[in-house]
């Protein structure tokens, strides 16, 4: 029996010089492929550029420029990604369909978990656009935030308070959240309460402050001004005063700074009193015969049948 004789161990440069021949091969033959599918996306990335602008400015034309922003940028990434995975199976002619499809429906629920505040941010950015409870320009109120609107995104929707300021809220926030609508309507009621002594007609008073009110600038001749008698408070009489004007916040506080002038000048013409909150104070003579009997006069002593007794101040010299 002869001995066996073992394979001639082969030398790892020659190994590696296989393994890197073999590589290039592959790459070469692939190579068309590769190409192919550079140039399919290459492609694909124009026409979406394009349909989006279509899409832009289709929703432009009809006053919907937000939400024609944010569904182009939708149809832009949708296209782009098919195009993704149709140059996947160009390049390698391996690939199915079919496994692209179902990585991807794995991939979507991780996708979703991971970036939940995200997508559902998303999702309320399209319902405010397509519902349009308020538009780019209204001044509106969320939360403890009140501004104009500047922009709706796809995830936040931009408020410039009046002092100049960007406030930058969520879309959930807003779409799960009451908001005023400042501007929803072109005109605003205001009001304002002036206190006039008891000593004065609260009908006459009211309607001098008609008088005064409707002729301001900026108040509304339709609905017309009014001024209600409105509480009997404790030192005066309220006169509600209550008027109209148009909605932005501009109007509406410099038209208010106007209407208190004109009260004012008003109740100065007719010599109506604009009373100040008055404080009564009585104090107690001591002059009763239950006056220093705690029993019988508590005035927030403690009760009980031998109460302490008071303490009397010492009289001065001479009083």
């Amino acid at each position: 029996m002869q001995p066996v004789t073992p394979p001639p161990v082969k030398n790892p440069i020659d190994l590696i010089s296989a393994k890197l021949h073999v590589a290039v091969n592959d790459f070469f033959l692939q190579l068309p492929n590769i190409v192919g599918g550079i140039v399919f996306i290459i492609l694909m990335w124009f026409v979406a550029k394009l349909v989006a602008g279509l899409v832009r400015k289709g929703f432009h034309h009809k006053g919907l420029v937000d939400l024609g922003g944010v569904l182009a940028s939708l149809v832009f990434g949708g296209i782009v990604a098919t195009a993704v995975m149709i140059a996947a199976v160009i390049v390698f002619p391996s690939v199915k369909p079919a496994t692209i499809i179902s990585s991807l429906g794995i991939g979507t629920v991780a996708i979703g978990f991971a970036f939940k505040d995200i997508l559902q941010n998303l999702l309320a950015g399209i319902l405010l656009l397509v519902n349009r409870p308020y538009r780019r320009g209204d001044q509106i109120v969320v939360k403890d935030f009140e501004g104009t609107v500047e922009h709706i995104q796809s995830r936040a929707t931009l408020i410039k308070t009046y002092d100049g300021r960007r406030v930058i809220i969520p879309n959930s926030d807003i779409y799960t959240s009451p908001v005023i609508v400042n501007t929803a309507f072109p005109t605003r009621r205001s009001q304002y309460d002036v206190g006039i002594g008891y000593g004065d007609d609260p009908a006459a008073a009211a309607e001098a402050f008609v008088e005064a009110v409707r002729r301001v600038e900026g108040v509304e001749a339709d609905p017309a001004p009014e001024a209600l008698p409105w509480a009997l408070d404790d030192s005066y009489v309220t006169i509600r005063v209550r008027w109209w004007t148009d909605s932005k916040r501009t109007n509406v506080a410099h038209t208010q700074s106007r209407v208190i002038l004109a009260i004012y000048k008003a109740a100065k013409e007719h010599g109506i009193d604009l009373p100040i909150p008055t404080t009564v104070m009585l104090y107690h003579d001591q002059t009763e015969e239950t006056d220093g009997n705690r029993a019988e006069q508590r005035e927030g002593w403690p009760t009980g049948k031998e109460p302490s007794r008071p303490r009397r101040l010492a009289r001065q010299s001479g009083d």
